[in-house]
């Protein structure tokens, strides 16, 4: 996120503040108002479309991808930065920001292309999936990765996308694109991960770039490993297998 780091929290005093996720379309005029002040204030961050939020005078416009939101005043020369609470009325509440985070992140991960992860299937039947973004020089990883063939003999497949820690100028990049780039990418993964020796190849075109931006700037990954479940929530850290599965309904 650039320039947007700290967010606080917006939550309503009372639910008749806040009405239904239902939007209506913007008038193009104050949506071309907003992005200018906006854009004018922060040229270095991207904005997306500007939608009315459940607050009356407040319009939500996405931040860099979409992991973050400003709520955002008619003139554009107002902004606060944060998640959108909902008190529920019978009690508890609703991360409205999150769940549209969460519905995105789905969206998202389901485009992507299969081909281009490291894929860890059970023999039988499949009974769910997850994507994992990783980095070879990560000890929890590793105990992740362990645990892959517990996870496929419960039903579990494991898609593996690429997020090197250090950087894409790091050891651990021309490690882990090695693994992208092998004829057999999932044995060299497991042995990368085992610090097995593996000679190092990094073949032009690999995938390794495209999921660390991926990654950062729409996933908001900050460590690995991070898991993304089919419905798009994030699950950041290692989990062990019998929490994985219970958090996917196994």
């Amino acid at each position: 996120m650039t320039l947007f780091k700290k967010p606080l929290v917006l939550a309503g005093a009372l639910a008749a503040l806040l009405g239904s996720m239902a939007q209506a379309e913007v008038d193009a005029s104050i949506a071309k108002t907003i992005k200018a002040r906006l854009e004018a204030g922060n040229p270095k961050a991207s904005y997306g479309e500007v939608r009315e939020s459940p607050i009356s005078g407040l319009y939500e416009v996405d931040v860099d991808g979409g992991a973050s939101t400003l709520f955002v005043s008619k003139d554009g020369s107002h902004f606060i930065f944060g998640d959108l609470y909902q008190v529920k009325s019978g009690g508890g509440l609703a991360n409205l920001s999150e769940e549209r985070r969460t519905s995105r992140r789905a969206k998202v991960m389901e485009a992507q292309d299969i081909d281009d992860m490291i894929v860890f299937s059970p023999k039988g039947e499949k009974k769910a999936h997850i994507y994992v973004f990783t980095d070879v020089d990560c000890g929890y990883c590793r105990k992740l990765h362990n645990d892959v063939p517990e996870l496929n003999r419960r039903g579990i497949e494991v898609r593996y996308l690429a997020f090197p820690r250090a950087g894409l100028k790091s050891p651990s990049y021309r490690k882990i694109a090695t693994a992208w780039c092998a004829e057999d990418r999932n044995s060299t993964l497991t042995a990368l991960k085992n610090r097995q020796k593996v000679p190092l190849n990094v073949c032009a075109n690999n995938p390794v770039a495209k999921q660390y931006k991926l990654g950062n700037e729409v996933i908001d990954v900050r460590g690995t490993p991070t898991i993304v479940l089919e419905d798009g929530s994030v699950v950041p850290g290692y989990v062990p297998p019998d929490r994985m599965a219970s958090a996917l309904g196994i």
